[in-house]
């Protein structure tokens, strides 16, 4: 192999730009090209030298598939002829990320690569919007599952995932949501509580709670788009349980 070519594949975090690790920083302050996607907060590129070309690749609906096979060319390309290209992406590439694809793809073609962790947005943007995914006698697992498939449908993990009592984390899932709840309303039944996080941990951060029954009626009045989070469990109704708790506490200090 090429010792001059590599990729390292990044995790960018769920989209506040201080949410990256340091080992990803520093791949950043060492890239000659970087290859940003659009979940990955553009501000980062600030970590990237003035000379390193910036170049977006975030993808469209309906064409994943043969952006794919660009994007993996580009790597391939970029990384022989300029030296080390740095791939980031949203939250962390291996968790819905078609990182480990790239990766391969790189090292078939003779170009090593490096795999930086990132902060996932289905573990990090909950709990940053309040919602713990676990809490002791509420729960005892979590399912994270893609809404959507690459052929457009949804997903068949989305109905065994009901018939637990886990907390479901449901990622790329907002334009199936009539199905998703109507699963959820058999399964649990239609007070199952549900949260809709829109931009976590972004400035113009958006939540939306209700139950699986009333969430649609909900959205008609105070709409949230992709990209979004969906929470269902009971760890959704947490956070309004920690907020009386904190309003009580605050209280109490003052009264003293």
């Amino acid at each position: 192999m090429d010792t001059y070519s590599r990729l390292t594949l990044v995790g960018a975090g769920p989209g506040d730009p201080e949410l990256i690790t340091l080992k990803g920083v520093k791949a950043l302050e060492s890239a000659d090209v970087v290859l940003y996607d659009a979940l990955a907060n553009p501000d980062l590129l600030i970590h990237a030298p003035e000379t390193a070309l910036r170049i977006y690749v975030g993808k469209r609906a309906g064409m994943h598939e043969k952006q794919q096979d660009e994007i993996n060319r580009m790597i391939v390309g970029y990384a022989k002829t300029m030296g080390h290209v740095v791939r980031l992406k949203g939250g962390d590439a291996f968790v819905f990320g078609r990182g480990h694809e790239e990766l391969e793809y790189a090292a078939s073609h003779g170009v090593p690569g490096e795999y930086v962790p990132g902060i996932s947005s289905a573990f990090a943007v909950p709990g940053l919007a309040g919602f713990p995914l676990t809490k002791r006698g509420c729960n005892e697992s979590v399912t994270i599952v893609t809404g959507t498939l690459k052929n457009g449908s949804l997903s068949d993990e989305i109905q065994t995932a009901a018939r637990g009592n886990s907390t479901v984390v449901i990622l790329m899932g907002t334009r199936k949501l009539n199905a998703i709840t109507e699963i959820f309303k058999k399964e649990r039944g239609s007070e199952e509580p549900i949260a809709l996080i829109q931009n976590g941990s972004r400035a113009d951060e958006k939540t939306l709670v209700g139950t699986v029954s009333d969430i649609k009626e909900k959205l008609k009045a105070d709409p949230i788009y992709a990209p979004a989070i969906i929470i269902i469990g009971m760890v959704v109704r947490e956070r309004q349980l920690l907020a009386k708790v904190m309003s009580s506490a605050d209280d109490l200090q003052r009264s003293f």
